[in-house]
């Protein structure tokens, strides 16, 4: 099978011919349609991201959606011809999406939405189990809750923002001048800077001072800080003077450790479930990109996330 190959770091991925996977057992063989570029993909091409563990020469991609091919032994929850997506390699020595197919976890997947490509499913997992891990798992969000989101037009700020609406909870987020369309075309109060003000769940993307702001705008005894960047030295003062609460967020602890795989599986059946529902969607970046076009879809710039087309 074609597949796009990171040899150094810093270099240009290359294209190469490598074996096609076999599905062991508990995996599933699928044939890639679509790989999203994430901002860490990026930064593992670049060697700035030793926490993802990714010894080279490998195939990077996090996110994926394709169609099952063949199924390993004991797998039940899919047969061949069944669409999928998930967050299913490119961190820790597992082999990524940009390749023609790869054998992934079986825990990892979920059937794709029906109500939208696979190049917009292939868009939905990393940024969306952040999201999820976050908002649902960590604070617990409940309908009428007040939630501010840091960076809300970001890949999985937009997530949180649609995800917390979902939910029934009151969003305001945080943006450029730029941004604020965006932002309120998905049911938020768009926020230029948060300040002056207390919700019940504070979720940073940006992390840094942002962080640090952030403690400074829960609510005194129930607030709780969600960070997925929350990577820095920061004092928690702020935050303890108010008894509130702090989260961190690492998504790639499941693909990393083995361990909890199949919580990330069933977030995605949520996420399917949102999306045929008419309450989650994607913003796609306008170019279009095959396989041998990694390079420049790594290149790209404007709004949305970037996909890249396999089959």
């Amino acid at each position: 099978m074609k597949a796009m190959i990171l040899t150094a770091a810093g270099q240009p991925l290359v294209q190469d011919d490598i074996a096609k996977p076999a599905p062991a057992a508990g995996q599933v063989l699928v044939r890639i349609h679509a790989s999203a570029v994430n901002p860490l993909d990026l930064k593992i091409a670049a060697g700035k991201a030793a926490h993802a563990r990714m010894p080279l020469p490998a195939v990077l991609g996090i996110d994926m959606a394709g169609v099952v091919e063949a199924v390993g032994a004991g797998v039940t929850a899919f047969a061949p011809g069944d669409a999928v997506f998930g967050m299913t390699g490119g961190v820790g020595g597992v082999q990524g999406s940009l390749a023609e197919y790869a054998a992934v976890d079986a825990d990892l997947l979920a059937h794709a939405p029906s109500t939208i490509s696979l190049r917009e499913a292939a868009a939905i997992p990393l940024a969306f189990i952040t999201a999820w891990e976050g908002l649902v798992d960590r604070a617990r969000v409940q309908p009428g809750q007040s939630i501010l989101v840091q960076g809300g037009a970001g890949g999985v700020g937009r997530m949180v923002v649609q995800l917390a609406l979902a939910f029934g909870a009151q969003v305001a987020a945080t943006g450029r001048p730029a941004q604020r369309e965006s932002i309120e075309a998905m049911g938020a109060r768009f926020l230029e800077q948060a300040e002056g003000e207390e919700f019940d769940i504070v979720y940073d993307t940006i992390g840094g001072e942002v962080l640090d702001a952030s403690f400074r705008l829960v609510r005194e005894y129930s607030g709780h800080v969600v960070s997925a960047l929350g990577w820095g030295t920061h004092s928690l003062a702020p935050l303890s003077f108010r008894a509130a609460s702090y989260s961190g967020v690492f998504t790639l602890l499941p693909l990393l450790s083995g361990k909890g795989r199949a919580a990330h599986g069933a977030i995605l059946r949520e996420a399917a479930r949102l999306v045929d529902a008419g309450k989650l969607s994607v913003q796609l970046n306008a170019g279009r990109f095959t396989l041998a076009e990694a390079n420049e879809a790594h290149a790209a710039s404007g709004g949305g996330k970037v996909v890249v087309d396999i089959a």
